[in-house]
């Protein structure tokens, strides 16, 4: 796989594809959509709500985290993650502004 050359695009178009990038897998869809259920901090249930083993959900953690969609708090040997709501309002404007341009162009036919 060659390298994406992102230097090549702006901040937003970055942010866009980045955030896309890490929705493009089911379970962090699913991890997003438990947080955002349950309301609340969530600490390690992850394994049984996915049914996946726990590296491959700590994998998945680590990026949703690095993206900024997910912040997490150390409590013990264990890690609390919650929706970061300051970012996800950032990344849902960036969505929706780049969605809402669909309007301002001519239909194609």
């Amino acid at each position: 796989m060659g390298v994406s050359k992102t230097e090549l695009f702006n901040e937003e178009q970055n942010a866009i594809a980045q955030m896309a990038k890490v929705l493009a897998h089911p379970a962090r869809v699913a991890i997003v959509q438990h947080l955002i259920k349950l309301n609340a901090c969530v600490n390690g249930d992850f394994v049984k709500e996915l049914g996946l083993a726990q590296p491959t959900v700590s994998q998945h953690l680590r990026e949703l985290k690095e993206t900024g969609l997910l912040k997490g708090s150390v409590e013990g040997k264990r890690v609390n993650y919650c929706i970061d709501k300051e970012q996800w309002d950032v990344f849902a404007k960036q969505f929706d502004a780049f969605f809402a341009s669909i309007n301002k162009i001519n239909s194609c036919k």
